[in-house]
């Protein structure tokens, strides 16, 4: 390949990693922190984030078009939810609507374009990857038993499940690939990510919702205070882990034509 296109290449590969880093690392400690407000033990709160931020990032990262109708499903409803609701904010119902709204915009993908079950594949790829990267930094949290800041631990699981999924992708897409109907795929990928967005949105709005007591307005900006240093960690992470597999032969453009 002439320098010209490498050079292109490694650029596209920095900004595609980083980018993708900076979400799913701020993302991560969002969820992580918000797990904890909720009473969930360390180790759970690792787990489940590394999973959700995966899943979604990964949805991003290979199946932009169904990310970003299932992201406008998840701001319009709920905004649609804060305006009715006025400030009665609860998580569960604007998650679910989130979703609700998510599986129909899942199913117009599907129905207007050949979506395919290839971005159900590439989710399921990063559930996996997640799941892989939350279990390894539990037990680097349990024998290293000094406090780990929010920057380093976002930029460690963004290598870890970069790295994890871009080793694991094309096997296990290639056994998940058609195994459910294509109209199926679309709406629960649509639905995972506007779920996710409603509930960040919740977050951010509840710093200023009325309905929420002194400790839980402290608890949400406690929240929000640390998603800046997941957002930096991760997009380091992402460029680091990013350009170390393009030197090692995993190149973007080749998981762009698959």
């Amino acid at each position: 390949m002439p320098f010209k296109e490498r050079l292109a290449a490694v650029i596209t590969t920095l900004f595609v990693w980083s980018l993708a880093g900076a979400l799913f690392g701020g993302l991560f400690i969002g969820l992580y922190e918000v797990l904890q407000v909720l009473d969930f033990g360390p180790w759970q709160a690792v787990v489940i984030a590394a999973l959700a931020a995966a899943m979604t990032t990964a949805a991003f990262y290979s199946a932009m078009p169904v990310a970003l109708m299932g992201a406008m499903a998840g701001v319009v409803a709920s905004i649609g939810y804060l305006i009715i609701g006025g400030p009665r904010l609860e998580l569960g119902i604007i998650a679910l609507v989130a979703a609700g709204l998510g599986v129909l915009g899942g199913a117009f993908v599907a129905w207007t374009s050949q979506a395919g079950s290839r971005p159900l594949a590439e989710t399921l790829t990063g559930l996996l990857a997640g799941l892989g990267a939350g279990f390894i930094l539990v037990v680097v949290l349990t024998l290293y038993s000094r406090p780990v800041g929010a920057f380093v631990m976002a930029a460690g699981v963004v290598a870890l499940v970069g790295s994890l999924f871009q080793l694991n992708e094309h096997w296990i897409v290639k056994g998940v690939h058609g195994w459910l109907p294509d109209t199926l795929a679309a709406p629960l990928v649509a639905a995972l990510v506007a779920a996710v967005v409603g509930a960040s949105i919740w977050m951010v709005a509840g710093t200023t919702a009325a309905a929420l007591d002194p400790a839980a307005k402290d608890a949400v900006e406690r929240v929000l205070a640390e998603m800046p240093s997941g957002f930096l960690g991760g997009l380091l992470g992402g460029a680091v882990t990013g350009l170390l597999l393009e030197v090692l032969g995993f190149r973007l453009e080749e998981h762009e034509s698959a």
